[in-house]
């Protein structure tokens, strides 16, 4: 981490607090509590980078709050940018290590694909964020930094959860994170703009269905629990039968979106008595399914399929009433497309 981002973060970040945060701080240092809301509007609305930026606060306030906070925000120390567009940028974290980022323009849409943990404990076969191993759960700060921080902060549309970590392994921090982008006193986000993803993870997603509007995608990628459970360590604590059940008692018909994401395997999750299994299991739910391509990772003995054998998967599932579309793979280049982001070789650079 530079030098003077240590310093910084040696004081108390402002970045990421919630407006009662904002205003019990105010409160702390005995300033009218509308100093809170005066911070989150330069904060949130604005981008400052420095305490002495937010000028409708007096300047001896902002002395006092300079003594023991900082505004927190952390550029990123690195970016690698594909011939597609798709940008990777690397962020410093607060237990000092790193996290991947990613970019990616389409368009007048442009989608920012944010990290919730350094590593991951789901360990799927198939990602390399769990050949990683779990190194740590990121702050509401470092995951609110990712956009904040991002050069091209303005033009985003949309966020997804679907970076490194399991967004319900560090489901209070999410939560906190997805307040901030969709209250009024922050980004005003509508809800339908951030997607979270998750494996299944016990309890949890029932917690984050009831206090979260935002858009839900489950990682799938097998239509039975035995081969599930092969790919996906965590099948075996959440099945993703007992999944399914939790998501037929909320509503998915209307705004809010349902999809499940499904890796298309060569010789193993593809055939048509797989994708017969799957109309069975997603029979009668309100969902889309994305059907997205491997991407081969080191040591691990799966392959990809075809574009005519996508295509053959998508035309059938939509043909039978349940709406599937084909992910563009974006980023490759730079190891930025699905279940390619890892730092732990930043980590070794770093040391």
């Amino acid at each position: 981490m530079p030098e003077n981002n240590r310093e910084k973060m040696a004081k108390t970040p402002l970045l990421g607090m919630t407006l009662d945060q904002l205003r019990q701080v105010a409160k702390e240092q005995g300033m009218p509590a509308y100093t809170g809301a005066q911070m989150a509007k330069w904060l949130y609305e604005s981008h400052v980078t420095d305490i002495q930026q937010m000028t409708n606060i007096s300047k001896a306030n902002r002395a006092k709050l300079d003594e023991r906070y900082c505004v927190g925000a952390m550029p990123p120390v690195d970016c690698q940018r594909s011939v597609d567009g798709t940008v990777k940028y690397l962020f410093p974290t607060d237990n000092g290590r790193f996290v991947e980022t990613v970019y990616i323009p389409d368009g007048d849409r442009a989608t920012l694909c944010v990290s919730c943990q350094v590593g991951c404990k789901m360990n799927c076969l198939f990602c390399q964020t769990g050949k990683q191993g779990f190194e740590g759960n990121l702050s509401v700060r470092d995951i609110i930094n990712q956009i904040y921080a991002l050069p091209e902060h303005d033009t985003l549309t949309n966020v997804v959860f679907m970076g490194q970590g399991e967004p319900m392994d560090n489901l209070d921090t999410v939560l906190q994170a997805t307040n901030i982008l969709t209250a009024p006193y922050a980004y005003a986000w509508s809800p339908r703009r951030i997607t979270v993803s998750s494996v299944g993870v016990k309890n949890k997603l029932k917690r984050f269905l009831d206090e979260s509007e935002c858009h839900v995608a489950i990682s799938l990628h097998a239509p039975n629990h035995e081969l599930r459970a092969s790919l996906m360590p965590a099948e075996k604590g959440m099945p993703i039968l007992d999944v399914i059940e939790l998501l037929r008692n909320y509503d998915f018909a209307h705004q809010r979106r349902l999809s499940f994401e499904y890796i298309v395997f060569g010789g193993l999750n593809d055939s048509m008595a797989h994708a017969r299994q799957l109309l069975k299991m997603l029979r009668g739910l309100e969902c889309r399914v994305n059907l997205i391509r491997f991407h081969q990772i080191p040591g691990v003995d799966l392959r990809g399929v075809s574009e005519e054998k996508m295509l053959e998967w998508r035309d059938f599932l939509t043909s039978h009433g349940l709406f599937t579309t084909i992910r563009a793979s974006r980023g490759q280049d730079i190891f930025a497309a699905c279940g390619l982001l890892s730092t732990a070789k930043s980590k070794e650079d770093a040391t």
